[in-house]
């Protein structure tokens, strides 16, 4: 009899353990967005802010932007394919009027990802979106100067440059080129605009954001 229990109590954690692993990135991160929708009703139509971390992490982004009926569903640590998996839980549900995306960041830190396969990723997840919302304005915002990434940086540079000349053909779109406005007049990083880790912004960096954005906006 203990044998049977024990058995089944192993074959219950292996299960577990194994459930564990087959989950997608981010899938306790999304279920926790689903949920935290249940309790609360999200805008109808907002201006929709996606993306990772430097997206998760504004903090007062629906404070700055009030006029604006926005909504973030940023997801932190998030790469450019896992925005594309979670298109039908943090973008589709919610029919924005307009979708302001923020990601590519956290691809080019491997090594394997070249520029051009920040673009390629980049034109599925357009591509994807456009399947279910084919005339929603998107505004992209282009990766930004960490200087925790500035060994990164000429591939965050080719990154942004072909992912504008991608956008510049297509519909309902706009390209809001952060990249400079977050340097020196010399070209190198200015620290002062993130906090410890030299990668996520403080209120600082965000400002430089939010006058860089505000005009791209589409009010209710």
């Amino acid at each position: 009899m203990k044998k049977s229990l024990l058995l089944i109590a192993l074959l219950y954690f292996c299960t577990l353990a194994v459930s564990a692993q087959t989950k997608p990135p981010f899938w306790d991160d999304v279920q926790t967005i689903k949920k935290y929708d249940q309790m609360f009703k999200p805008p109808v139509n907002p201006v929709l802010f996606v993306g990772s971390s430097s997206i998760r992490k504004w903090d007062d982004l629906t404070q700055v932007f009030s006029k604006y009926n926005v909504l973030n569903r940023g997801i932190g640590g998030a790469v450019i394919n896992d925005i594309t998996y979670y298109l039908n839980d943090v973008v589709f549900p919610y029919q924005p009027r307009q979708i302001v995306l923020y990601v590519g960041e956290n691809d080019i830190v491997n090594d394997n990802v070249t520029a051009d396969t920040v673009l390629n990723r980049t034109k599925a997840l357009f591509k994807a979106i456009r399947t279910k919302l084919p005339n929603t304005p998107v505004a992209y915002i282009s990766i930004k100067p960490s200087p925790s990434r500035d060994k990164f940086r000429a591939k965050a540079v080719a990154s942004n440059e072909l992912i504008k000349q991608f956008l510049s053909g297509e519909a309902n779109t706009s390209y809001i080129d952060i990249f400079p406005k977050m340097l020196t007049k010399e070209g190198r990083s200015r620290n002062e605009l993130f906090v410890g880790d030299m990668l996520h912004m403080n209120a600082e960096g965000y400002a430089i954001w939010q006058k860089a954005v505000k005009p791209y906006l589409i009010k209710p």
